[in-house]
């Protein structure tokens, strides 16, 4: 797995450690994440295993990775999610925009609750901010003050590393 990919994973599982319903399949769950540099850290890796025509390898167990919406998937397989994912790049952490993806992901009545999150990971700069939104009585009120609090609150701590 990535590093992409772990960031996103064990994020996740610090969120759903405590659901006694977690591995219930679920058709009410969507995921949508937001990042910087798309997969760049593992296209760089990958890059590397093709440069050298004298040992020309392109490796399979990184080229799977190449693609950023693949954390969501593995999010979505370990937790039998069937809901929509996606992935989405911005040049900068944008509250509005997560929080206008989410609203819109609530317009399918079948979603419930919106799993969240921007994930970047490139270089040495790692950084997860997930959050589980729930819309299930159909009123749900989700602003991008809210984000922004959350997301301060969130830079101050330290969860990995």
């Amino acid at each position: 797995m990535d590093g992409l990919s772990k960031l996103g994973f064990l994020a996740s599982e610090l969120i759903f450690k405590d659901d006694e319903n977690r591995f219930t399949p679920n058709e009410n769950m969507a995921i949508v994440c937001f990042n910087r540099s798309s997969s760049l850290d593992i296209d760089t890796q990958y890059q590397e295993t093709i440069n050298d025509n004298e040992n020309y390898f392109p490796s399979p167990s990184l080229f799977v990775y190449t693609l950023p919406n693949i954390v969501a998937g593995e999010i979505a397989i370990r937790n039998k999610f069937f809901g929509e994912t996606f992935f989405y790049i911005c040049k900068l952490f944008d509250a509005k925009q997560m929080v206008s993806t989410v609203t819109n992901t609530f317009q399918d009545k079948n979603i419930t609750t919106v799993l969240a999150a921007w994930i970047e990971c490139f270089e040495e700069k790692r950084e997860v901010f997930m959050m589980l939104i729930e819309n299930k009585a159909g009123d749900m009120e989700f602003t991008e003050e809210q984000v922004i609090k959350l997301y301060i609150v969130a830079s101050e701590k330290t969860i990995l590393g």
